[in-house]
Parts: C-alpha cells; structure tokens; sequence
C-alpha cells in the first residue's frame, strides 16, 4: 500500500508540481488549498507525511501545526512547512510549534523526493 502524503498550499502551480513529482514515485497524495481544508483532510487521510505552506487562507500553516500537536493523534506525525518565508524567525518559529523540517522555495525536486524517502524510511 502507498504512503500518503498531504500537501497543503495556496499557490496551484506549487501544489500541482508537488503532486506530481510525489506521484509519480508511488505516493498517495492528498492536497489542500487552505488551512482548514489541511486539517480536515489530515484527520480523513491518517498520512504519513505532510508538507505545509505557512502562509495560506482560512488558516495559517503555523495555526495547523499548532492544532496537530495539540491533538494526540498526530503529536507523532512528521511535518515539513515548505515555504517562500526565508527569514529565521519565521523558521524557528515553526519549529518551536513543532514542525520536523523548513524547506524554504524554490526547493529542489531531486532532492525533495530524496529527503521524502528519508523520512519515510524508504
């Protein structure tokens, strides 16, 4: 059975391209175009990983994380923010709320897939 992996992201060109590159190695992908939408499609999917954009409508990316952790069902999940905010603040602050990784854009592809089949043990 394939992993899955939510993908959470208000800009489709982004949402689409990493569908598409997680698909086409074997993943299940779910996607997500707000905050809210994110956390709903978490609790029906049960993923395996989830990628988040920190700046999104409805919900912020943090505010996501923030009511994941909180929620004991997926302390344990691996979460990745995957956003256009660069500044460290902004990447400490998402890994005091308990994010695993912060890929900033433009990431590489290769090495995205290289890294998503670290974390999933593949």
């Amino acid at each position: 059975m394939p992993k899955t992996i939510v993908i959470a992201d208000d800009e489709p060109h982004v949402l689409r391209s990493l569908e598409f590159i997680l698909k086409k190695q074997g993943y299940s992908v779910v996607t997500a175009v707000n905050g809210e939408e994110a956390l709903e499609r978490v609790k029906e999917s049960n993923p395996d990983l989830v990628f988040l954009d920190i700046q999104m409508p409805k919900m912020d990316g943090n505010s996501v994380l923030r009511h994941l952790r909180d929620d004991p069902n997926y302390q344990d999940l691996y979460i990745v923010m995957i956003t256009a905010k660069g500044q460290e603040a902004d990447r400490l602050n998402s890994l005091e709320s308990g994010a695993n990784e912060y890929v900033t854009k433009p990431y590489s592809p290769r090495k995205l897939i290289g890294r998503v089949k670290e974390i999933l043990g593949e």
